[in-house]
């Protein structure tokens, strides 16, 4: 398309171009953005080398005219879309990008493969942090998925709520608080279990976690205090009947006098699981493969579309894909959060050609993260990660308490296409 554009004179053309989803991943009321930052970052660093170009040569991918295209390529377009952190339903224009036509076409894959993994976690983690009641929970997936999926997964997580992550470059790299605990091959190293316990709590001190599921949970618990003293940090539990196994091992610890002892489950967790917890004195939950494969959605369906595009005479052109079932809505957009008084949400705004009329409690969804080429900073690294979090938290307060339900249903809010003239368009 970029070669084609180049000879035919249209890849100059002014444009407009939306990330969305149709729909929200089956059975899901509400869904989380994520990424957004992550993906102004990588732009900044889009760029096409020599080792790049030399490849797209030889293999004559394109034309020698599209080759210096892309050795020149630099961004100067405008980009506005939804805070990361923020809610999404079905047809939410998440990311607008206005820019020449091959400007924006050559970002279609870098967006959506970001936007789409780091959304489906935090949508999954988000759901997960609702159902753990206030507990902590812990990234813990890295061994679940691709190095460089791991790290975008603990920043997701942690936008959505997790406390912490095992991940330690996400940690360095985006600021997620780390934490860890000893896996059972340090139990198995030693040749009791009271020596693995010895020398951890000797490296790490008393306030460390031991994990007491490799042989005899009970006997387990009992050597635990007895090395470590009244003042253990906590225990881990990584099998068994956690419902039953907590309860029992809650009752040990506070009749050993360790009462402050916390008490850690993992095993194969995912929001159904902690759910069931809830009744259960656990003190935080480390949650492994199902948050780092978005808990059965490890995609959001998100779409890269153009919807608009200027004519000759400069006017804005709505333009829409008609494929049944995969139609797209053209035209430019404002979306707006309408909320009750109490600050509620009740639907989906979204203005068409033109901003709708909004109340004195909407809030509006879009910010600008690139004008005319230059990213804005602030929505970047460490700052934006908690930035969005902080985000994700107010807007996560804002729904109404039946869309945190995880049995299957609708879209929590309605997507409302009105025009300036308040006319609305049926999906």
């Amino acid at each position: 398309m970029l070669d084609a554009s180049l000879q035919d004179v249209t890849a100059d053309r002014e444009c407009i171009f939306e990330l969305f989803g149709r729909k929200l991943p089956y059975g899901r009321r509400y869904g989380i953005v994520a990424g957004t930052g992550r993906a102004m970052e990588l732009l900044t660093h889009f760029r096409f080398h020599d080792e790049e170009l030399e490849f797209l040569r030889k293999r004559r991918v394109v034309s020698s005219t599209a080759l210096d295209w892309l050795a020149n390529y630099r961004f100067s377009g405008s980009i506005r879309g939804y805070r990361e952190g923020e809610l999404y339903f079905p047809n939410s224009p998440l990311l607008e990008v206005r820019s020449s036509f091959a400007e924006g076409v050559i970002l279609e894959t870098l967006f959506l493969s970001v936007l789409n993994y780091d959304s489906a976690v935090a949508s999954a983690a988000a759901r997960m942090v609702s159902a753990a009641g206030g507990r902590p929970l812990a990234e813990m997936g890295s061994r679940r998925t691709s190095e460089r999926s791991a790290v975008a997964a603990a920043r997701a997580a942690y936008i959505a709520g997790f406390s912490a992550t095992s991940n330690l470059e996400a940690g360095r790299s985006w600021g997620v608080p780390t934490m860890g605990t000893a896996a059972h091959s340090w139990t198995l190293l030693h040749e009791t279990e009271e020596g693995a316990f010895r020398a951890q709590i000797q490296a790490q001190g008393t306030g460390t976690t031991l994990l007491v599921d490799t042989y005899d949970v009970r006997e387990a618990v009992e050597t635990a205090v007895r090395v470590a003293g009244p003042k253990l940090g906590g225990i881990r539990l990584d099998s068994g009947d956690l419902p039953v196994l907590v309860r029992e091992v809650r009752e040990q610890l506070d009749s050993l006098g360790a009462t402050n002892t916390t008490i850690t489950v993992t095993n194969d967790l995912d929001e159904y699981a902690i759910a069931g917890l809830q009744a259960v004195p656990v003190d935080s939950y480390g949650v492994g493969t199902s948050v780092v494969t978005g808990s059965g959605h490890v995609a959001c369906g998100f779409v890269y579309k153009l919807v608009a595009r200027k004519d000759e005479a400069g006017e804005w052109v709505s333009v829409a894909k008609k494929a049944p079932g995969k139609a797209s809505i053209g035209g430019v957009k404002v979306p707006i959060r309408r909320r009750s008084e109490r600050g509620t949400a009740t639907a989906e705004l979204i203005g068409l050609n033109g901003a709708p009329v909004g109340d004195a409690d909407d809030r509006e969804l879009w910010v600008d993260y690139v004008t005319d080429g230059e990213v804005n900073e602030k929505w970047l690294g460490k700052k934006g990660v908690e930035a969005a979090r902080e985000h994700c938290t107010r807007a996560m307060k804002e729904l109404p308490r039946t869309a945190l339900r995880l049995r299957d249903g609708d879209a929590a809010l309605e997507t409302v296409l009105v025009y300036a003239d308040g006319s609305r368009v049926e999906l």
